[in-house]
């Protein structure tokens, strides 16, 4: 006879369940507690051993940004000082040929692929197939022939136009298009990071109208994300915005991001801002000062830091102030500065110091030398200028020294710009220097009067000030000899024909470790010379709420560089089994 096992049906469960005692009764139901817990646990451990999470699309970011857009263009938008807004929304809705990829190099975009001759002169990108804009029409290579010719006009009077200069540019086909250089130019592909127009929109807008279009606060572009929606408010007849909508695009070049909305809120003053972030009506905020970073650290908020690519730095001018031409008080009114201390109390510990021209994240750069303390440093540099026949009298407390039949006694004035970081850091070194017995006067100057009537023509005697380097990190504007003069960027007006030489190889220099160790000798030759005292480079202060992850800030140039991988960034996230995933 055959037998099986089989579950009792209800009825005679029921009728065990009676026969059973109760003290049967409680050991059967602990049993079974113990059984279904078990189950449960077991399961759960499975379901995390077997499963990951991944971002998954949703969510929403909120960011405040100082100031109002007027131009979401790339030929349009500047890097001046209150058009932060303008170079957000245009990094978010525009997409270049290449991306910066966070470690100063590029990926492709909207470009497949890209191909530079041997004799560096002809560069030549394919694109992606079926590419589209916002607004569904195709993307081709006529459109970035337009963009640049676009850019090159002398009509547009864009920004970006020296960038393009003497290019050639021609369309191979619909996907392809070629340009050609006059002499090789190493850092020219960041060039190609530069947001495309779509030629269907602009092609009928007259110059004239072109920076006061519609689409400039409407526009339609191929980034990873698209507008959506615009709040403003009218003040004296003008609308101004109050907010952006934009929604994530499925169609961008590198897959459709997985946070689904971001929403711009504009504010005046950076005290708006931050009061903004702390009543939660923002979520993210960028571009405020240390002190209101590290006063939001405190209070536990999120701080994302990244080293920019700047020098601040005191630059000599040795045609004002003929003490500089003596290396000796180049080299102690070096040594004399508290750079650690001044980043402390000045930037709040938000910066790095440098003891060359070249920033982190640079080809070339290397960490500085911190490790004595501003009382050996300054004691270094008295020895110095005592050995250079510089005479100090404590009863006036000057340093003096004959130089042809004239007494020279060092001082000097130090201008720099009314922005609350240069005008603080400047008090700083006056204080380091006075301490050396070098009396210094600080000027300060609203920022368009410092460029306009004393850094273009060379009026002054130190100026502390700034230096911007693109993704590429070619620092020949700010020190080859030929730009010493206005418009020239060489403020230090500093001339060195070995270091020419190095920077003009550097500039055709394809191969990146080579032009790598050209760049290290020329830290070093600027070093020795010591025509500026570099100072720091500043961080890049961005809070974000904790919740938002997949941020990659890496090497950025400027605050809207960190939206590069945007379309990595994740607010929700989903368990798969592991075996549906790349990690298997």
């Amino acid at each position: 006879m055959n037998s099986r096992f089989s579950f009792p049906l209800e009825g005679r469960f029921a009728l065990a369940l009676k026969a059973f005692s109760e003290r049967e009764n409680q050991v059967f139901f602990t049993a079974m507690g113990v059984l279904v817990g078990t189950t449960i646990v077991l399961l759960i451990a499975v379901n995390y051993s077997f499963t990951i999470k991944v971002p998954a699309l949703g969510g929403t970011i909120v960011e405040g940004v100082l100031n109002t857009p007027a131009h979401i263009n790339p030929l349009l938008a500047t890097s001046e000082v209150g058009t932060e807004a303008d170079r957000d929304l245009t990094a978010l809705i525009y997409s270049g040929l290449l991306r910066g990829d966070g470690n100063n190099g590029f990926i492709t975009n909207l470009a497949e692929s890209y191909e530079v001759s041997e004799d560096g002169l002809t560069y030549t990108f394919v694109l992606k197939p079926k590419l589209e804009w916002h607004d569904g029409k195709e993307i081709t290579a006529s459109d970035i022939v337009f963009t640049i010719k676009t850019a090159q006009d002398g009509r547009m009077k864009s920004p970006k136009r020296a960038s393009w200069d003497g290019v050639g540019v021609e369309q191979v086909d619909d996907l392809t298009v070629r340009f050609t250089l006059k002499k090789p130019y190493a850092p020219f592909l960041e060039n190609a990071t530069m947001g495309i127009l779509p030629e269907h929109i602009w092609k009928t807008i007259d110059y004239n109208r072109f920076d006061t279009n519609k689409y400039n606060r409407e526009p339609v572009g191929s980034g990873p994300y698209e507008f959506d929606s615009l709040e403003t408010v009218t003040k004296d007849g003008d609308k101004i915005p109050v907010s952006y909508t934009l929604k994530s695009f499925n169609g961008f070049a590198l897959g459709k991001p997985n946070i689904s909305t971001i929403e711009f809120v504009f504010f005046r003053s950076e005290e708006a801002l931050v009061q903004a972030v702390k009543t939660g009506s923002v979520g993210a905020i960028n571009s405020i000062s240390p002190e209101s970073a590290k006063k939001l650290e405190a209070l536990g908020y999120n701080i994302e830091r990244t080293p920019l690519p700047r020098v601040l730095a005191v630059f000599f001018n040795q045609t004002e102030q003929p003490i500089f031409a003596d290396p000796a008080v180049r080299k102690a009114l070096t040594l004399a500065v508290d750079k650690k201390g001044i980043i402390e109390r000045a930037l709040s510990g938000y910066g790095v110091a440098l003891d060359s021209p070249l920033p982190p994240g640079t080809a070339g750069y290397d960490v500085a030398d911190t490790e004595k303390s501003h009382e050996e440093n300054l004691a270094s540099a008295r020895a110095i200028l005592e050995k250079a026949d510089w005479k100090f009298a404590s009863s006036t407390n000057s340093w003096t020294k004959k130089v042809k039949k004239e007494t020279q006694t060092l001082g000097f004035e130090l201008a720099t710009s009314e922005a609350t970081e240069l005008k603080t850091v400047a008090g700083e070194l006056k204080t380091s220097w006075e301490a050396l017995g070098v009396p210094v006067t600080v000027r300060v100057f609203a920022t368009g009067d410092l460029k306009e009537t004393i850094v273009r023509p060379r009026k002054y005697e130190a100026l502390f000030f700034g230096q911007v380097l693109g993704l590429g990190g070619d620092p020949y504007p700010f020190w080859h000899s030929s730009q010493r003069l206005d418009p020239g960027l060489n403020i230090a007006g500093y001339a060195n024909t070995k270091v020419d030489k190095i920077l003009d190889d550097a500039r055709t220099e394809t191969d990146t470790l080579d032009r790598e160790k050209l760049y290290s000798s020329f830290g070093n030759e600027i070093s020795k010379d010591a025509p500026a005292i570099f100072m720091y480079a500043p961080e890049f202060l961005y809070v974000l709420p904790k919740n938002v992850r997949g941020l990659s800030l890496g090497v950025i140039t400027t605050a809207s560089e960190r939206f590069l991988n945007i379309h990595e960034w994740y607010i929700n996230t989903d368990n798969v089994w592991r075996i549906f995933t790349k990690e298997s």
